[in-house]
């Protein structure tokens, strides 16, 4: 495969491993693999996706990013400190959750696109191949994946990881079902930095409870803040959240995210509407691949553990390949079943977390008591 971070036209290359996604799942995935000696080769498009939701990250991601030998490249980027999560959950009053304390110290509000970027630097940086593009196609051949992506390349793979998010497409490529839990979305805005004269931002996230479902919200770098409304699928046409004017109306309505977003005036000139529910891949693994991150269990924003499960399912799949190469059969249904384990520990964790909003009778919360 090249290195040069190219597409490459020729068609036919080979490599050991191929990883389906350039995001942190991705990246954790190859690094271990190309450190073991393997070939590796990512495909993924050009530029960054985009803000997404979850640009906090937990003090639980630190000894995963020290295992994969990037802390100090993260640390250099100075990341904003997160201290913690307040909510206002099952009560008006806010509780708060806060991180120093905690084992690993602080989190970090992030800026997306560098963190990302600084992965995937490393990765490359390592030895893995890029091949820009997606992938499209799937076949198992003999002793191979042959693999074809949107540029009309065909690659050849022993193994083959699916790090593209809650689309999973190669995993669905070769057999895998997608089994949903719920419909959750979220409705988000980006506020850009307000004029000056204004106070610090607190460095916690915000959750808070409402009629028709959850707001977040986190300060960005630089500034600004990410606002999202969290509902479901179905209820949207009647709450009308996809109009910035009803969006920000009732965003000012609130209790506590209004203290949060009083440095603003005008709602966000666009809203998107991102994928937010509780899914995972079955099987997340099978005879020469396996599903990491959202690919393999998305889980509700709510859990906050959205980066840190890109990072151990990265991991922990690495490892099964690994063993997998070097003869131990079982390794990868053991780590299908792995993820199938922690995602039913999540939905355990999930439905005990939503019970305790006792205080409205409307369609959102029924289904989730």
């Amino acid at each position: 495969m090249r290195s040069d971070g190219s597409s490459g036209g020729a068609r036919g290359e080979r490599c050991d491993v191929l990883i389906a996604g350039g995001g942190p799942a991705g990246c954790a995935a190859a690094l271990p693999l190309v450190r073991a000696g393997a070939q590796v080769a990512l495909v993924a498009p050009v530029g960054s996706p985009g803000w997404r939701i979850g640009e906090s990250l937990s003090p639980a991601a630190r000894p995963l990013l020290e295992r994969l030998g990037v802390l100090d490249r993260l640390a250099a980027d100075e990341h904003a400190p997160c201290y913690g999560n307040h909510a206002a959950w099952g009560r008006d009053a806010l509780t708060a959750a806060d991180f120093p304390f905690g084992p690993y110290g602080e989190g970090r509000h992030l800026d997306r696109a560098r963190f990302d970027a600084a992965l995937l630097e490393a990765a490359l940086a390592g030895g893995v191949c890029r091949h820009t593009g997606r992938v499209r196609g799937a076949r198992w051949q003999q002793d191979h994946w042959q693999i074809t992506t949107s540029d009309g390349s065909v690659l050849r793979a022993g193994y083959l990881v699916d790090a593209t998010g809650r689309s999973a497409r190669p995993a669905r490529l070769v057999g895998a079902a997608s089994i949903r839990s719920d419909h959750l979305i979220a409705v988000a805005g980006q506020l850009p930095p307000p004029g000056t004269g204004t106070a610090a931002p607190e460095r916690v996230s915000l959750v808070e409870s409402t009629r028709w479902g959850w707001w977040y919200t986190a300060p960005l770098p630089g500034g600004g803040r990410v606002v999202m409304a969290m509902t479901d699928a179905d209820l949207l046409t009647g709450l009308h959240l996809l109009h910035p004017g009803v969006w920000w109306a009732q965003a000012r309505r609130t209790g506590h995210l209004q203290d949060r977003i009083s440095d603003w005036e005008d709602p966000p000139q666009r809203l998107r509407v991102l994928a937010a529910g509780s899914a995972r891949t079955g099987p997340a693994a099978g005879p020469g691949w396996a599903a990491v991150g959202d690919a393999a269990t998305a889980t509700d924003p709510l859990a906050a553990r959205g980066i840190v499960t890109a990072l151990a399912t990265g991991l922990a799949a690495a490892r099964a390949i690994l063993a997998d190469r070097a003869g131990d059969t079982g390794a990868l249904p053991a780590y299908a079943r792995r993820i199938a384990a922690v995602h039913a520990e999540y939905l355990r964790a999930k439905a005990a977390q939503y019970r305790r909003e006792q205080r409205w009778d409307t369609p959102f919360w029924r289904r989730r008591r």
